[in-house]
């Protein structure tokens, strides 16, 4: 607004400049011409005074106006110069509002790059983060598998463990069965061995003459047959499976019928003890001895004692 009240000012003040220059130019010609063409006369001293008066006066005039030209000129120098330096102010503060603007631009970019970089950054911190969390997942997995494995291998262990004990203890058990079956086969053969052995003495005995037998009759037959009692009460004794109702003070008397060659033909309960199983085991048991070979060699006056005879059974012992 200023600019242009300042260019009006100017504009009101150019041409009547102008304007006076060119009549100040215009008068001084005519002046020039007109000395130059006028007629020589006589020096007349008032006409010449009055002339030279008139040129200083004009030329008074002239400088006046010369000076006021100068100084109209002067003035619009110092306008246009005003206005040349408000243009250049202007233009200053239009590069310097540039400036600032670019600088805004330039600080606004430098922002955004900085929230871009901000970003870019959170992003990579986001994904190292989602990395590390699936790092420590896959280690988690792995750890849990280890476990599983071990825990698995743990168990195959123990299985493998409990099935050699169990192994162990069944051949254990197979080697302490083995052992009473090698005992009680050696228990056998010894009491066979004992049994043959004693009835090769009764055979050895009862072999002998009729003579010697018939003078050693008082002297041994008592104690031939204490001897054949003893064999049928051990042969009976180790046929004979005591039932678990078997108490003291029971007893049972069987019957026994015997053939010469010491076969048993017939075995049956005498009196009963009162207990039916007591009664059927004690039967059982003589039963099982089915035959005494050493009974074959007897003297028949000896073995007539035997063909029926009757063995009491009690929990305790037997007797004949």
């Amino acid at each position: 607004m200023q600019q242009q009240s300042t260019r009006s000012s100017s504009e009101s003040y150019f041409w009547p400049t102008i304007w006076a220059v060119a009549l100040h130019a215009l008068m001084f010609a005519m002046l020039f011409v007109s000395f130059h063409f006028a007629p020589e006369l006589p020096p007349s001293k008032p006409i010449v005074q009055a002339t030279l008066y008139q040129l200083k006066s004009q030329s008074q005039a002239t400088t006046q106006t010369n000076q006021k030209i100068a100084g109209e000129a002067k003035k619009t120098a110092a306008r246009q110069f005003e206005v040349e330096q408000l243009e250049a102010k202007k233009e200053e503060q239009q590069k310097q509002q540039a400036a600032e603007q670019k600088k805004a631009e330039a600080a606004k970019q430098a922002e955004v790059a900085k929230k871009q970089a901000e970003a870019k950054k959170a992003e990579e911190a986001k994904k190292a983060e989602q990395k590390k969390q699936a790092e420590i997942a896959k280690k988690k997995a792995e750890e849990e598998k280890k476990k599983a494995a071990e825990e698995a291998k743990k168990k195959a262990y123990e299985a493998q463990k409990k099935k050699a004990e169990e192994a162990k203890k069944k051949a254990e058990e197979a080697k302490k069965k083995a052992e009473a079956e090698q005992k009680r086969k050696a228990a056998e053969a010894a009491r066979k061995s004992a049994e043959e052995k004693k009835a090769q003495a009764l055979a050895e005995l009862l072999s002998d003459t009729t003579e010697r037998q018939q003078a050693l009759a008082d002297e041994v037959g008592d104690q031939v047959a204490g001897n054949y009692d003893d064999l049928i009460r051990q042969l009976v004794s180790q046929n004979w499976s005591r039932p678990p109702s078997a108490r003291n003070g029971m007893s049972v008397v069987v019957q026994i019928n015997m053939l010469p060659d010491g076969t048993i033909t017939n075995a049956a309960v005498s009196r009963s003890s009162g207990d039916g199983a007591f009664d059927s085991s004690a039967v059982t048991a003589v039963r099982n001895v089915g035959r005494i070979p050493e009974m074959s060699g007897m003297n028949p006056s000896d073995f007539n004692a035997y063909r029926s005879f009757k063995m009491t059974f009690t929990p305790e012992d037997l007797d004949l």
